[in-house]
């Protein structure tokens, strides 16, 4: 096998880093630090940067090499600093879903517990839905604020939540658009130096990683998404970060709407202490909790979950929210007037059951495609969406339903866009006349670095 040697100067041009990989060798930190700055210094190729990208594919990285690789994707911009602040700096990133408002409830949440959340989010892309195109539903919402904007956001609204811009982490992007004609873009130790080397940026003490899988993740299958999450925790903890990573279910969409605006409404509706969706609310407090300990603020999971509870029932975390939507550019009483600035569909239909049955199963994907179908989503990421699309009143799997009642309402532009909706819709839903036997719980296992997670409840619940 053929290894860095250990005398003489070290051969670090691309065509030697590009031979090791391909022939199964590894990689020294020293390396790899300087194939990603000619990456980002536009000194290395597409070509040469495929054939790095294939070898890693093919061969696969330690995860000392992934630890180098994101610290070096990380170092490739600007590494942001929070001296000033008197609290530990958190974060939580999640694979993506459909109905996945999380993000939303959850950084005002920490803010308001005493941490300080810098939330660098994405698109959404196929039949996931992103967090800054939520966060576009609202007026005059700035995703991209000036980097003193973003700094006395954080600092004064305890939270910020913002795209990804030019300065963090350059390399990062390099490598994916090239991963994404390469057919390198389920690289498990890629994604994981892609996510990592972001977030590290950011300047954390503490990461949450919100693991989705079922029909509607990206990670349809849990084994796989068990060992992403377990890959994540060793590769941050090997960079010095603190990160633990809980599995949930995407069998069923995860709020009671999907859709940018209608998303942004139900995450008011949690922060003002309206009743959530009940799987929703297990997932934003199970991330809360693990963020409050990792941070330091309270490692008890009862006390935190007081925290939590009196952060919404005074009004603290609606209040930091707002803060963040004025300071962002947004209206200053969005949390109170929603409906004043929200976009609403001109046309609305109502799904209703055809029969007497229990809903048995969701197709999650499709649901979430139904909203790329009505102009939610998105094929590219230039592609222009329309925030007021969707469906809401979804309805949960386990549920009886008799005909007639309601199993959603579509939000469309058109009266045909809503048919069309309707027939996509009705596919993705499967009934019986018997309860199904087994569901999973929508949090159902906890990773550490080490192997050290803890069970948090069954992976499947009667």
């Amino acid at each position: 096998m053929n290894t860095p040697s250990d005398t003489g100067p070290v051969d670090l041009s691309p065509a030697e880093l590009i031979r090791i990989k391909r022939d199964g060798g590894s990689l020294s930190p020293e390396q790899l630090q300087a194939f990603v700055a000619g990456v980002a210094g536009e000194l290395v190729g597409d070509a040469q940067l495929g054939a790095f990208l294939m070898a890693a594919f093919l061969k696969g990285l330690s995860d000392a090499e992934q630890a180098a690789l994101t610290l070096a994707m990380r170092d490739s911009g600007e590494v942001l600093r929070w001296d000033e602040l008197d609290g530990p700096i958190l974060d939580k990133h999640s694979t993506g879903g459909v109905g996945d408002l999380v993000s939303l409830v959850l950084a005002p949440l920490v803010a308001a517990c005493g941490g300080y959340v810098p939330m660098i989010s994405g698109r959404g892309l196929g039949h996931t839905g992103g967090t800054l195109d939520k966060l576009e539903s609202i007026p005059g919402f700035d995703v991209n604020p000036a980097r003193d904007r973003f700094r006395r956001t954080v600092r004064e609204a305890g939270f910020a939540m913002i795209g990804q811009g030019a300065r963090l982490a350059p390399a990062d992007r390099r490598f994916y658009a090239v991963r994404d004609v390469t057919a390198t873009v389920d690289c498990r130790p890629l994604i994981v130096s892609s996510i990592l080397s972001k977030k590290l940026a950011e300047g954390l003490d503490g990461l949450v990683m919100d693991i989705k899988t079922g029909n509607g993740a990206i990670l349809v299958d849990a084994h796989a998404a068990r060992e992403l999450g377990q890959s994540l925790c060793e590769v941050a903890a090997a960079a010095g970060l603190r990160c633990t990573a809980l599995l949930t279910d995407m069998n069923q969409p995860l709020a009671r709407s999907a859709g940018n605006a209608l998303e942004m409404g139900e995450a008011l509706a949690f922060l003002r202490g309206e009743r959530p969706q009940p799987r929703l609310a297990e997932v934003v407090y199970g991330l809360c909790r693990e963020l409050l300990s990792t941070g330091g603020i309270e490692a008890d999971p009862e006390r935190a979950q007081d925290l939590l509870r009196r952060a919404i029932e005074t009004g603290a975390a609606a209040e930091r929210f707002g803060r963040m939507v004025a300071l962002q550019g947004g209206p200053a009483d969005l949390v109170e007037r929603p409906a004043r600035y929200l976009a609403e569909a001109p046309v609305r239909r109502t799904v209703t059951a055809e029969r007497d049955a229990f809903l048995v199963g969701v197709d999650t994907r499709a649901v979430g495609l139904v909203v790329h179908a009505l102009g939610g989503g998105r094929e590219r990421l230039e592609d222009a969406i329309d925030p007021s699309v969707g469906v809401s009143g979804l309805r949960t799997v386990g549920e009886w339903v008799e005909a007639d009642e309601p199993l959603c309402e579509i939000h469309a532009a058109t009266a045909d866009d809503a048919e069309d909706a309707e027939r996509r819709f009705r596919a993705a839903l499967t009934f019986d006349d018997v309860p199904p036997e087994r569901l999973r719980a929508a949090v159902f296992d906890r990773l550490a670095p080490g192997g050290d997670g803890r069970s948090v409840g069954n992976e499947e619940v009667p």
